[in-house]
């Protein structure tokens, strides 16, 4: 029986917030800080890039062995203890190698969330997946969102590296308090431990794979924006720190409100696949209009859509890379989906680096919406095929 307490519940949505919040302090102004530094946007592509490259290799393996240990508490300490090294990192003056490396570990940090997931979903009852995921979703925009509000204020307000240090201050509180989590290790040990043949039995679900797919193209669709080169494009309207403050707030709040209702309002009404593939259309059409405008007020309305847009899908993404999926092997499920979707934090920005110096920023923001357009067409065959088989299955029952 699942005695996790409320006092529980609130102490995880701190530790996540301060998680999400140590690792995006300094999002906003990283790749203008960069830019000072005298890295040219191949790079900087690199540098943003590496943060998914990481995940690529490092989320699975941190799955499976999850699983394996039916543990998920050294995890997250291990998440916060990252998130303090990155941000230390990137303090280290003189070679570009720091930045990279501070990335990098930032890459570390990230993979550790299959850990988060895992566990907040076990502290919800059988079919509650949904809500537990968009409950988390919330905790990881709300995190980001502060972190990124705070970002442009630190660097107009003190200096360039204001942000990395509350970032390491964020980092060892948030570690402190992991201490003290609990997990429900009755719910573990009941479970027989993950083994290879179940391993294999994950990576052939097909909706973790469709999904996984579809959050590939939604991660690179994010990272050459919002958490990538938006704010570059900003700078070059003339944009302040306050400035970005704002751009951020009109990006995360949106995204934050439709994670929290997207579950509550949309899906019981336009199912999972027309809620997700209006969330792609919408960002399709806000990362080209990017391309044409030339204020930063119209860059505000389409982040603000923008970040609409993805909070309407990554949540709903979230949910169904495990529903389908036997208690012990979500850790492994999780670990496989967050481990493919950082392809595209990876491949996203790093191929947009290159497009940028060939063409500009709009380069890279037309490749962007080219991933939306084509995850919106997958989720549309997707959608026919199913109502096929169900139609094919409703006959199939009336006639036999």
């Amino acid at each position: 029986m699942n005695q996790i307490t409320p006092a529980q519940r609130v102490l995880f949505t701190v530790i996540t917030i301060l998680y999400w919040t140590s690792m995006y302090v300094y999002v906003p102004t990283l790749s203008p800080y960069l830019s000072d530094r005298g890295l040219s946007l191949p790079f900087i592509g690199i540098v943003l890039g590496s943060y998914g490259f990481v995940q690529m290799f490092v989320r699975f393996p941190l799955g499976i062995l999850s699983d394996r240990f039916g543990k998920r508490k050294p995890f997250i300490l291990l998440g916060m203890l990252t998130a303090a090294i990155s941000c230390l990192l990137f303090l280290i003056p003189g070679s570009w190698l720091w930045p990279l490396a501070g990335r990098l570990m930032a890459g570390v940090c990230a993979s550790t969330w299959v850990a988060f997931t895992v566990l907040y979903a076990s502290y919800f009852g059988a079919g509650q997946t949904g809500k537990a995921m968009g409950n988390i979703s919330v905790m990881t925009v709300s995190g980001q969102m502060v972190g990124m509000l705070l970002s442009g204020w630190l660097t107009d307000g003190f200096s360039e590296n204001a942000p990395f240090i509350l970032g390491a201050v964020i980092a060892v509180i948030g570690l402190g308090l992991a201490f003290v989590i609990k997990e429900p290790q009755s719910e573990l040990r009941s479970q027989p431990g993950m083994s290879f043949a179940m391993i294999k039995n994950v990576v052939r679900t097909k909706t973790l794979l469709q999904v996984s797919l579809l959050s590939i193209l939604a991660h690179g669709v994010l990272f050459i924006t919002m958490f990538g080169f938006t704010p570059l494009k900003a700078e070059e309207l003339g944009a302040t720190g306050l400035n970005l403050t704002i751009l951020v707030f009109a990006f995360m709040l949106p995204h934050a409100f439709a994670s929290l209702v997207t579950a509550r309002w949309f899906t019981p009404r336009f199912g999972n696949w027309g809620t997700i593939g209006a969330g792609f259309l919408l960002s399709t059409i806000c990362t080209a209009a990017m391309v044409f405008g030339d204020s930063f007020g119209f860059l505000i309305f389409t982040q603000a859509i923008n970040g609409f847009a993805q909070g309407l899908h990554m949540p709903l993404l979230l949910g169904l890379a495990i529903r389908d999926v036997a208690l012990p092997g979500r850790a492994t499920a999780m670990g496989l989906y967050q481990a493919l979707y950082a392809i595209g934090m990876f491949s996203g920005p790093f191929l947009a680096g290159w497009l940028n110096d060939s063409w500009g920023l709009n380069g890279g923001f037309l490749f962007g919406s080219l991933l939306g357009a084509t995850a919106f067409i997958l989720v549309a065959v997707w959608a026919r095929s199913e109502r096929k088989n169900m139609q094919q299955s409703t006959v199939k029952e009336i006639s036999g």
